[in-house]
């Protein structure tokens, strides 16, 4: 089969160091997959960006050819005008962006940026380019389309916006798709729909794909080639079913020992124990008001309602539900960034057997004390560094503000804390833009861990990370929590890595918490649709045992097509009802 793309011996260098691509050469066909796997920092993106010729400035491609056969004559892709390259970039080659939010421009509304690329390479009108992108976002999993083709990218969440940029790259139909990890920021069930598109459209179109992903469960229901890199070259390349079944290096057998995995689990956990909570919310609803466009009315979107949680005291209770599910809202209502509707209330306890203390009525001390024991880990590292502080000011600065320690005391703290997370004290005087999407990540774990907070909130915090260095912040949390009696609450949409650090799970969708219980029990007995649609969407490293895309979307559809025993509409949900013994479940009795 004649190649689509075609990559040969391609090495990328900077300044006089050692190239960090060395010698790749791999080959992509028409309506074939192929995964580029490895570590954060391999050279897997900066490989595929050579492609469109979006390389840093300072890059310096030291060797090889990328070529383009496509329907018409090969391009040297490396050689071409700039002319011809932008008429092929974003047209008959697509990406799809790791951080969403670094590529779509503040100041444009999400669906002109979609219908951008329509008017651009399709000569198409205003009106019949929103008819298209409206249809791509339904396909995407945009639940109200409208309101996303209208909306900014800063009012959508993380996933929405990752939505976005997944109908961007797929809207004009490319003949070869580069998604450099277009699913990490995406809920499982939203994940095992858009990688169903992807197939779909591949389908339909004959369209390549090069897939950038740390997942091996997603190679698993995408790829029909794997290519295995780690520090800018191969280590391991052919089809997938081989590679998966029985990998012959080192390397890629060390990924596949540090993917996580939903356990099996033969019987339920006993229930927790909430004598001892370091923060409580209590029926907490939060409405937001959309402003008005014209003459319309404002509309008013319930981002959660009727939340009640409790964080037991040196524990994890973990958040799982998809983007827009109300997750992150509970979170910023937590740390008291926003106020609950009237009613509800939250509450920290930072010392056992004091009063707790609320959370949106303290006084000025109070507030200081509380910002300092309670951290969060946000889910974009790009938008929570600040692109003009070095790695090292953005450390200090929050032990600064508390005034805590001295220059050096605070410098030294700073090199601890780039040790804990797995980098190196030499990288403190670096900026963020230096630094991998994985790496960025580990940097915000380690600026919340600086002034040794008792609660940390952790927002999707290992979502960007491959699956080793995963493994290795879930162990660093897990270390930190044991030996510091910290408490966690995580937000997730990866129910094997809740399965691995929680103690309890709440499992949340449409706003309110449908399901909650141990992990044990939850895996044992999962009892709600939505909960069985998370664990059938999970992939696996396993090319035999493919999604259930079927069961996925009836777990994952609208709360009125549920089971009657669940079915609700708007703001008429069932009561969260207790079936056994820590074990909740939203239904009509």
């Amino acid at each position: 089969m004649t190649s689509l793309l075609d990559v040969d011996a391609l090495t990328i260098g900077f300044g006089d160091a050692p190239p960090v691509v060395n010698d790749v050469s791999f080959s992509v066909s028409a309506g074939e997959t192929l995964a580029l796997v490895g570590e954060s920092g391999s050279g897997k993106t900066l490989t595929c960006r050579t492609a469109l010729r979006i390389l840093p400035a300072a890059a310096q491609i030291r060797g090889g050819s990328v070529t383009f056969a496509g329907r018409e004559q090969p391009v040297d892709l490396l050689g071409c005008p700039e002319r011809q390259m932008r008429a092929i970039r974003g047209n008959r080659i697509a990406m799809i962006f790791q951080e969403p939010m670094r590529s779509l421009s503040p100041l444009h509304r999400l669906g002109n940026q979609v219908a951008e690329v329509l008017r651009i390479h399709r000569d198409m009108g205003a009106r019949e380019a929103r008819t298209r992108v409206l249809e791509q976002f339904d396909k995407v999993g945009f639940v109200d389309p409208e309101r996303a083709f209208s909306s900014y990218p800063f009012e959508m969440s993380g996933g929405m916006r990752q939505r976005a940029m997944i109908a961007m790259a797929m809207v004009a139909q490319p003949e070869l798709l580069i998604a450099d990890e277009p699913t990490t920021a995406l809920d499982v069930t939203t994940q095992a729909q858009v990688l169903g598109l992807i197939n779909a459209l591949q389908k339909d179109t004959g369209m390549a794909v090069i897939l950038v992903t740390h997942d091996l469960g997603v190679v698993a229901n995408m790829a029909q080639q794997v290519v295995v890199m780690n520090k800018g070259r191969v280590m391991e390349a052919g089809r997938a079913e081989h590679i998966l079944a029985a990998p012959a290096h080192g390397y890629t057998a060390k990924l596949f020992a540090a993917a996580p995995m939903i356990p099996t689990v033969a019987t339920p956990a006993p229930e927790l124990s909430h004598d001892d909570v370091i923060l409580d919310l209590k029926n907490v609803t939060k409405t937001y008001t959309m402003r008005a466009r014209g003459w319309r009315a404002p509309v008013s979107i319930t981002a959660c309602r009727d939340v009640n949680l409790q964080v037991a005291r040196g524990k994890t209770l973990a958040v799982v539900g998809e983007s827009g599910s109300g997750k992150t809202t509970c979170a910023r209502v937590a740390l008291g960034a926003e106020r609950p509707d009237a009613g509800g209330e939250v509450r920290f306890c930072p010392v056992a057997g004091e009063p707790a203390l609320p959370v949106h009525d303290m006084n000025a001390a109070q507030r200081t004390a509380f910002q300092r024991q309670a951290q969060m880990v946000f889910q974009d590292p790009y938008s929570s560094l600040s692109p003009r502080m070095r790695v090292l000011e953005a450390l200090v600065e929050p032990m600064e503000i508390h005034n805590i320690g001295s220059r050096r005391d605070r410098i030294e703290k700073a090199a601890e804390m780039l040790r804990l997370v797995g980098l190196n004290p030499d990288m403190l005087r670096r900026y963020p833009h230096a630094f991998s999407g994985g790496q960025r990540q580990r940097l915000s774990i380690a600026r919340a861990l600086t002034l040794d907070p008792k609660l940390l909130i952790c927002d999707e915090p290992t979502s960007a990370l491959d699956v080793s260095v995963q493994d290795q912040i879930l162990t660093l949390l897990e270390d930190i929590r044991d030996h510091a009696n910290l408490s966690y609450l995580f937000i997730s949409h990866d129910l094997a890595v809740v399965a691995r650090i929680a103690d309890e799970v709440a499992v949340m969708r449409a706003g309110v918490i449908v399901e909650q219980a141990p992990p044990d029990t939850l895996f044992y007995n999962p009892q709600h649709p939505y909960t069985k649609a998370l664990i059938a969407a999970q992939p696996e490293p396993d090319v035999t045992r493919p999604i259930d895309l079927e069961l996925v979307s009836k777990g994952a559809g609208a709360p009125t097509s549920w089971p009657e025993m669940f079915r609700f509409d708007g703001t008429t949900a069932p009561a969260l009802r207790e079936l056994e013994p820590g074990h909740k479940v939203r239904c009509h009795a």
